[in-house]
């Protein structure tokens, strides 16, 4: 089980959205571009080596894209599960070209996938996000990414690509993310801390018991 890794956004800088004619006057509407870009510090302060972007990118491949279950949301998710009331994308392609990964992807005719065909239709400008989780450490100036680095989704579909990390850090402060039997369970850190803090000696086994339980709820 994997222990205290944080969720971790990039903004996307180089991708396009575009409409393909296909059969019948109907349209295919698709994204592509740099997805992640390692060896450079980026606009977040965060930099990736590219041994590790290519292992990630290596298993997402083959655990996701290949099998078509690599989804991305539209919006800017709080965790790094993918929910799929929210699947407005599936991403087809994500190979190698330098230090950057290049990746295509579908927008689907789901709910969400209609909003964003719609938003294209009508000339609306939209950024995309790669979201994974991992740790951080502090290297000349720069934040290094660890090599307990998951990639979750090399793309989102966000409004508002210029904050996304601003976004997920306020909403996220203080938690962490394990996985256990494939899926991501949340812990929040901070409010277990202050909750057993603020308790008597009375009542502080209850309460102790209470916040563990609530975090087995969560794997």
């Amino acid at each position: 089980m994997t222990h205290g890794l944080k969720l971790i956004t990039e903004e996307i800088q180089d991708a396009t959205f575009i409409a393909e004619d296909a059969e019948g006057g109907l349209k295919n509407y698709y994204l592509t571009g740099t997805f992640l870009q390692a060896e450079v510090t980026n606009r977040n302060g965060r930099r990736y080596s590219r041994d590790l972007l290519e292992r990630e990118v290596t298993r997402y491949n083959t655990n996701y894209v290949s099998r078509n279950r690599a989804l991305g949301e539209m919006g800017h998710p709080n965790g790094p599960g993918i929910n799929l009331d929210r699947v407005s994308h599936m991403i087809t392609d994500l190979y190698p070209d330098g230090n950057n990964f290049i990746g295509k992807a579908k927008i689907l005719d789901t709910p969400y996938g209609k909003i964003v065909k719609n938003f294209m239709s009508e000339g609306i400008v939209l950024g995309v996000s790669s979201r994974g989780v991992g740790t951080l450490k502090a290297t000349n100036g720069y934040q290094l990414v660890q090599d307990d680095f998951m990639l979750a989704t090399a793309a989102d579909i966000v409004a508002d690509p210029s904050a996304p990390d601003a976004f997920v850090r306020g909403i996220m402060e203080g938690k962490e993310w394990v996985m256990a039997a494939g899926t991501w369970g949340e812990i929040d850190y901070d409010r277990t801390k202050r909750e057993l803090k603020e308790a008597t000696r009375r009542d502080f086994e209850e309460k102790a018991i209470k916040s563990f339980a609530n975090f087995l709820s969560k794997l």
